[in-house]
């Protein structure tokens, strides 16, 4: 089973520190396919993700973009930026509508200061995320287009999905471009691959959208 998210930042925080937060924060919604941030960019912000998911990606010298996460309710965007004071390494965009709590990034870290219990919290989240990139990439070295496509999908299941029917759908409104660019392969290929896998009776495909049906299959199929 994927690494699963922590209950959240927010829902990490004690009363006290929740309070302090939302003193230093405010609300702010993006529209489907607005940008949150852009690569290269200083960000003055660090956000808290509380409704819809951002789609954070870079684009190489050739223009393929590379999706290098999906972040979703209780997730930080910019926190990396604020604590190193680097440029962003990639572009956030919202798929869907986007709620979140925005914090200046400089309000950010010294609320760190104040709180090393929370800056605990952030290495914590900060751990999973390499790990969780690590094992994705040893994983799919040994696997080929159709068990990429597989295993990621299981993973997308188990952390988006929602019960439909006789399956889980991915709560996430993903192009086959969007897709393809997650996994590291071409539109192409994913759609021969969902293919396959359609035909083997483990998913539904519908317009931006991907039902898994097997995920067991999937999981032994990524193996």
């Amino acid at each position: 089973m994927a690494d699963s998210p922590p209950s959240g930042f927010l829902d990490s925080l004690t009363p006290q520190e929740h309070r302090d937060f939302l003193r230093r924060s405010r609300r702010r919604r993006y529209r489907a396919g607005m940008t949150l941030f852009r690569e290269g960019e200083r960000l003055e912000d660090v956000s808290a993700v509380l409704s819809g998911h951002v789609k954070v990606s870079y684009f190489t010298d050739e223009g393929q973009e590379i999706v290098v996460a999906i972040r979703g309710p209780g997730e930080l965007l910019g926190h990396l930026e604020a604590i190193d004071g680097e440029p962003a390494a990639a572009t956030g965009t919202a798929l869907g509508v986007v709620e979140t709590m925005v914090v200046r990034a400089e309000s950010f870290t010294e609320f760190l200061q104040e709180y090393p219990r929370v800056a605990l919290v952030v290495m914590r989240i900060l751990s999973r995320v390499v790990r969780d990139a690590t094992r994705r990439r040893i994983q799919y070295g040994s696997l080929d287009t159709t068990g990429r496509v597989a295993a990621r999908l299981a993973d997308l299941a188990d952390q988006y999905g929602e019960a439909s029917g006789d399956g889980v759908r991915i709560a996430l409104r993903l192009t086959q471009e969007e897709l393809a660019a997650l996994i590291g392969v071409s539109r192409e290929a994913v759609s021969k691959a969902l293919r396959t896998l359609r035909e083997r009776g483990w998913i539904e495909t519908h317009r931006r959208g991907v039902t898994v049906l097997n995920r067991d299959a999937l999981r032994l199929h990524a193996t």
